[in-house]
């Protein structure tokens, strides 16, 4: 079963691909960035993440400052950037940005 995750999104990921995209933010973020993050993607929340929408466009934009890094490769960049979007359209709408 895969993690649904709103606004935009392109279908269900497996909480696999949730957590080596993780792997690749840890490496590409400070430290402060990835503690901001890091619950997302190591598998501590249980059945839904819910982030409200401030929380939401700094995620979005952490995940796009990841997605563009040097050492990013384009495949987990591409990822992070669909997320980064999804996470920004749910900031604009005043959503919060839902991982279910």
């Amino acid at each position: 079963m895969g993690i649904s995750i709103s606004h935009g999104a392109k279908g269900p990921r497996s909480a696999l691909t949730i957590s080596n995209l993780g792997q690749q933010l840890a490496h590409v973020l400070t430290a402060a960035e990835w503690r901001e993050i890091a619950d997302l993607f190591d598998g501590s929340f249980a059945d839904i993440a819910s982030v409200p929408p401030r929380e939401a466009g700094r995620i979005g934009d952490l995940l796009h400052k990841g997605a563009r890094h040097r050492l990013m490769a384009a495949d987990w960049g591409d990822l992070a950037a669909e997320l980064g979007d999804a996470a920004n359209r749910a900031a604009r709408a005043g959503q919060n940005w839902e991982w279910t």
